[in-house]
């Protein structure tokens, strides 16, 4: 499914709560606390602003100095406090190249798909087929033009499930990352994507 559909399953859930879209501009540093400040008004609590600390070269990776592989990263993310939660649900995708399937139960059901390859995770979601975009030339212009304003994310293109091009948002960081940094790369990714299907739809072709 595009992400259009998760995008509208995800706004239906926000609207039955009673929340009420706002847009602001603040500087990519801030993307966290930002985030932050909205969970914590979701639960009806004033939340305290500070200015963040920068994580230190050391805090950002695994402090035993050894790096993620899928197997491990899947334990930690099924026993992280956000599955817990439930903001999210995941599974080990057995196959020569195993993956954990991500499904981001607060952003409509949208699911990612991540792995560990070496000294990389990626992480990774199916936008729309190529061939339901107006005009690619123009599409891929504009999305080479404005991809900086999504933090941590970038576009791409690979075969979807039924054989079709489809335009991919995706991160990547470190395999020896911390599970807070992982964590982060994944709920961005997510953001990321529904502002994406909400920025472009005007670029796709009706097919209604």
């Amino acid at each position: 499914m595009k992400s259009s559909y998760y995008q509208s399953r995800y706004r239906a859930r926000l609207r039955e709560k009673g929340y009420v879209k706002r847009e602001i501009w603040i500087p990519p540093e801030y993307t966290k606390v930002l985030k932050d400040c909205e969970k914590a008004l979701r639960m009806g609590v004033l939340p305290t602003i500070s200015t963040p600390t920068p994580m230190t070269a050391a805090e950002s990776e695994m402090s035993n100095d050894e790096n993620w592989t899928t197997e491990t990263l899947h334990g930690a993310l099924a026993q992280s406090d956000a599955a817990a939660e439930e903001a999210f649900k995941v599974e080990l995708v057995a196959g020569i190249d195993p993956g954990i399937l991500i499904t981001m139960t607060e952003f409509g059901d949208l699911p990612l798909l991540m792995s560990v390859s070496g000294s990389q995770i990626l992480v990774e979601t199916l936008l729309w087929p190529v061939d339901e975009v107006a005009d690619t030339g123009a599409f891929n212009d504009l999305i080479l033009r404005t991809h900086k304003l999504l933090p941590l994310s970038t576009f791409g293109i690979r075969q979807g499930p039924d054989g079709r091009d489809y335009y991919e948002m995706f991160g990547s960081l470190s395999a020896g990352s911390k599970l807070a940094s992982v964590l982060f790369e994944i709920e961005t990714l997510a953001d990321n994507a529904m502002q994406t299907a909400e920025a472009y739809q005007t670029e796709l072709k009706d097919t209604a």
